[in-house]
Parts: C-alpha cells; sequence; structure tokens
C-alpha cells in the first residue's frame, strides 16, 4: 500500500472545526478499480458545505506548518447540534475532480483506463491519489488536461438538469439566478445552442454586460430599482414559469413568483380570488445567501417551492440517460462546458487564510482550483 496526502474536515466536541491534511494509506486496486493521481479538483460551493460547516470563518486561524497546514474556526454553540453526528470524524473533501490512472485491476475496463485522464466524481477528491471503481470514471477526450477535465459533472450536469427538469416537468422556458457564474454561463450556452428561452438574474452591472456580451438576451439585475417590471416583462416575453435560485435566502424566490403571476394573468382572462391557473415553480439549489427564505403570499395558489440537487435527478432520470448526459459533458469538455478559473493552488495553498477568504466568498470570478499533485517531486 501507498499513502498520499488527503484534506480532511473534523468537528472537534470543544466547537472548534479543523481543517487539515492527513496522510492516508492508498490500497491497491481491486480487480475492477482504478488508481487516480489526481491533478486538478474544484472548490465549489457545494464543497464548502463539508469543508468549513456552520463555522463563523470571521474567527479562523492559521497554524502548523508551511507543508502541513491546520486552519481552525469556531463553531457558534447554537449550531453544533446541526453538526453533532460529524464530531470526532475526520472527514475528506472534494466532490469531484480529474487526474491520470497510474494503476489499474485486473478487467478489461479497468485496464482500459491504464494512462487515461479521466474524470472523476466519488467524493474525497482533494487528495493525492484515489482509488476508485472504474465505473466512476468519465474517460476524457484525448488531449484533455486534467484542469479542463476537473469540473466535469457538478456545473455542466446541473445545467443540463435544469434543461431536462424543464422538459420533464412540462415548462417551456427558465429562470436562473446567480446567473454570471460558471454553472450560468454554461446554461446560457446550451439554452442558445437548443433555443430555450433563459431569464438570467445577476446582482450587479457588470454581470448584465458580461451576459449580453455571451449573447443572452433577458438579463435582470436584482439591484436595481425597476428589478420587479423589468422581471415581469422578461417573463410575459419567454412565458418563463420555471426557476432555480442558487441564493436560496431572502426574499429573491418569492420575488420571482410574484413576476410570474404578473406575467401570467396578462394572459389570462377574467378574475379569480385564487389567482392565475398557471403553475409556478421555483427550485432552490443552493445557499448564496444565508438568510431565511421569505415568502410574501402574493402569487395566488397554483405554485410550488422545493428543493432541487443534482444526485436524487440523476436517479429520476435513470442510469442509462444518466450516462448519456456525462458523455455530452465529455465531448463538449472544450466548448460548452469549459470553466474558468481564478487560481490554481496545491492542496497546503487552499487552506492559507488568503485564499480560504477569497473562494469562501463564493464571488462570481472567484472560482479556484486544487493541483493536489502541485509542488511534489
Amino acid at each position: 500500500m501507498s499513502s498520499a496526502l488527503q484534506m480532511q474536515s473534523l468537528v472537534r466536541e470543544d466547537g472548534t472545526l479543523e481543517v487539515s491534511l492527513a496522510e492516508v494509506e492508498t490500497p491497491v486496486p481491486g480487480p475492477d478499480e482504478v488508481l487516480v493521481r489526481i491533478e486538478a479538483a474544484p472548490i465549489n460551493p457545494s464543497d464548502l458545505g463539508l469543508l468549513f460547516g456552520p463555522a463563523d470563518m470571521s474567527t479562523a486561524s492559521a497554524g502548523g506548518t508551511a507543508e502541513r497546514p491546520v486552519l481552525r474556526a469556531e463553531i457558534p454553540p447554537g449550531l453544533m447540534k446541526a453538526v453533532a453526528a460529524r464530531v470526532g470524524h475526520a472527514l475528506p473533501v472534494g466532490n469531484e475532480g480529474a487526474g491520470i490512472v497510474v494503476e489499474a485491476g485486473g478487467s478489461d475496463a479497468a485496464q482500459a483506463l491504464l494512462g487515461r485522464t479521466v474524470a472523476i466524481l466519488g467524493g474525497s477528491m482533494y487528495s493525492q491519489l484515489r482509488c476508485v471503481p472504474a465505473g466512476f470514471c468519465l474517460p476524457l477526450p484525448e488531449g484533455t488536461a486534467p484542469a479542463e477535465g476537473a469540473s466535469c459533472f457538478v456545473n455542466p450536469l446541473t445545467a443540463l438538469g435544469m434543461v431536462e427538469t424543464m422538459k420533464l416537468e412540462e415548462h417551456s422556458a427558465l429562470v436562473h439566478t446567480a446567473a454570471a457564474s460558471n454553472l450560468g454561463q454554461m446554461l446560457n450556452k446550451v439554452c442558445l445552442r437548443d433555443g430555450i428561452p433563459l431569464v438570467h438574474i445577476v446582482r450587479k452591472a457588470e454581470h448584465v454586460e458580461l451576459l449580453k456580451r455571451l449573447g443572452a438576451k433577458h438579463v435582470c439585475n436584482s439591484s436595481d430599482d425597476g428589478f420587479m417590471n423589468d422581471l415581469t416583462e422578461a417573463l410575459v416575453e419567454t412565458g418563463a414559469t420555471l426557476a432555480f435560485d442558487a441564493t436560496g435566502g431572502g426574499r429573491l424566490a418569492s420575488q420571482i413568483l410574484t413576476c410570474m403571476e404578473r406575467a401570467a394573468s396578462r394572459t389570462e382572462s377574467g378574475f379569480s380570488r385564487y389567482g392565475s391557473t398557471t403553475h409556478k415553480q421555483v427550485y432552490i439549489y443552493g445557499g448564496l445567501d444565508p438568510q431565511p427564505t421569505e415568502l410574501i403570499r402574493n402569487y395566488g395558489i397554483a405554485w410550488g417551492i422545493g428543493g432541487w440537487l443534482l444526485p436524487p435527478f440523476l436517479q429520476r432520470i435513470g442510469p442509462a440517460r444518466a450516462q448519456e448526459l456525462r458523455e455530452q459533458v465529455a465531448s463538449e469538455i472544450k466548448t460548452t462546458f469549459a470553466s474558468h478559473y481564478t487560481k490554481e493552488v496545491s492542496l497546503a495553498e487552499a487552506l492559507q487564510l488568503e485564499a480560504v477568504r477569497a473562494y469562501g466568498q463564493q464571488a462570481t470570478g472567484q472560482k479556484y482550483l486544487i493541483d493536489p499533485s502541485k509542488g511534489l517531486s
């Protein structure tokens, strides 16, 4: 067995979060397994929940050594119950990544991957070496670097999943918030290619300009005084009755439903105290805004709000369709589903306070990529 460094997140009984690099044993691959040298793994918003949990990162402090840093932060006492099951357990972090298959088991499927660049959605990706079943690997096209394929799953499959959900639930257009993000730009490309009307919601004027340059037609700035009117007009023109909200907290989901109701009322005749008969749906799939979700119910009764996650969606469509989507992503990884990163860091550099403050903001244009092999001789 060999050993390798792995990033782990630990909640201690005293209410301290501790993130460090641990040396772990890496098993010899079984018959249907491969050993992958991870060379690229993105820091997604979905990773931060496990990485930092409910810790107050304004209390974060750095210790350890340059090679083996230890990051510590305090967890507010009132939030310890939410992570009670985690106390004392060092959990590996990182949902997805890409690298080179350096060892393979004896099966044909495993041997076929030896030396290939593959993408993986299997957890524990902030590791130098990762042993996984061959079936977990998505072979990338020849000439694709690990950094190009690192974000092969979460954002691309989420973008495709939104469109698939729209079709499954018989909507005809979409609304998406935090729309200038990497994911939002991917969704924009998919919808432009497939002729699907898409309404983008952003928070800054520069994000409006960014999306306009990328061909987006309907971009609404939630910071503008005329946001509600602008959104209503965009919904009238597109007929969008399905929204995916990355912010989660605050009133944005409720505002979207309100504007959907206003748009629907223009096309429906007569008055009903129950509102329009058009069903309006908002799915929350992120938590960029930590505030409670506020609903101001002025949109009748034909509406719904719920959560949306990628794994349950993939189960819903079944393994055959899920594999088709994965293969579509792989074939377009340098075009439709290309990701852009602000900075590439090693495992140790990812735990420096300056880096944590940058990617912890989850700001548009601040996406970090970890290269666990960086700095190795």
